[in-house]
């Protein structure tokens, strides 16, 4: 049976981010898409200009519509946004026993923040023990840890403190580190790995985090170990960059393609 994946997260009107990144990289990985709206924001290439936040009671209308008849194989959490938000997405999935990624979505690529100050610390504290693995790059890990990051060793011990926040792996991504290496860490409490390439320079990389995140919890849906996973969604989000469309005049999106055949 197709892998079913529920993306919790934002909208994108410029549909490069959030859940039409989602939708359509778990469409293309090979699941089924499912959705639970979190906010609507005005956004394009070159910023958000508004966000409207969904009722917290409508977001767990969602969840439990999806669930509730469809099921679930995995679910992916992005933007949330306050703290109404993360403690009714909490309360929705407790005891819903599939892997969760957790993508702690902050700020947007053009700046705007994306979450109240007053709810990282329910993030941390209701949202972190529930993920299976949790996504942050540099910038979140810093805020979520408290700690001073200035290269990949940084990054290294930053990521093994957050995993004793909680949850059982932490994905700390390293494109926001300054070099012709882009390194990201999985660490677990058996242990870390590293996975590295070579930075892809580009402006058309809005709606990377999202889709990694999404791109990861399809894999872990469809049966995949967590090493596994991570390195089929870093292939797929290369793969975005290197043909992303060349849309808009700012941060553009990625393309959307099948990954070629092993």
């Amino acid at each position: 049976m197709i892998a079913r994946i529920l993306a919790i997260a934002g909208s994108d009107s410029g549909g490069g981010a959030g859940i039409q990144a989602d939708i359509k990289a778990i469409t293309v990985l090979g699941g089924y898409a499912m959705t639970a709206v979190t906010a609507i924001t005005v956004q394009n290439t070159l910023g958000v200009s508004a966000i409207h936040a969904v009722p917290p009671e409508i977001i767990a209308a969602q969840i439990r519509a999806c669930i509730d008849d469809i099921g679930v194989d995995a679910i992916k959490i992005g933007m949330l946004g306050n703290e109404a938000t993360i403690n009714v997405v909490a309360d929705a999935l407790s005891g819903v026993n599939v892997p969760i990624v957790l993508d702690p979505v902050m700020v947007a690529k053009g700046g705007a923040a994306l979450i109240d100050e007053e709810a990282v610390w329910a993030l941390m504290q209701r949202l972190l023990p529930l993920a299976r693995v949790i996504t942050p790059n540099v910038p979140e890990l810093i805020a979520l840890t408290e700690t001073e990051i200035e290269d990949s060793a940084d990054m290294l011990l930053a990521a093994q403190e957050l995993l004793n926040a909680g949850p059982r792996a932490v994905l700390a991504k390293g494109g926001h580190l300054e070099g012709d290496m882009v390194t990201d860490w999985l660490v677990t409490r058996h242990g870390h790995q590293a996975f590295s390439d070579t930075r892809i320079e580009t402006r058309h990389s809005h709606g990377t985090g999202c889709t990694l995140a999404s791109a990861l919890a399809c894999g872990l849906g469809q049966g995949l170990a967590l090493p596994e996973a991570v390195a089929r969604a870093r292939a797929f989000v290369r793969q975005g960059l290197e043909r992303a469309p060349g849309l808009g005049k700012g941060h553009g999106p990625l393309g959307f393609f099948p990954l070629p055949s092993p």
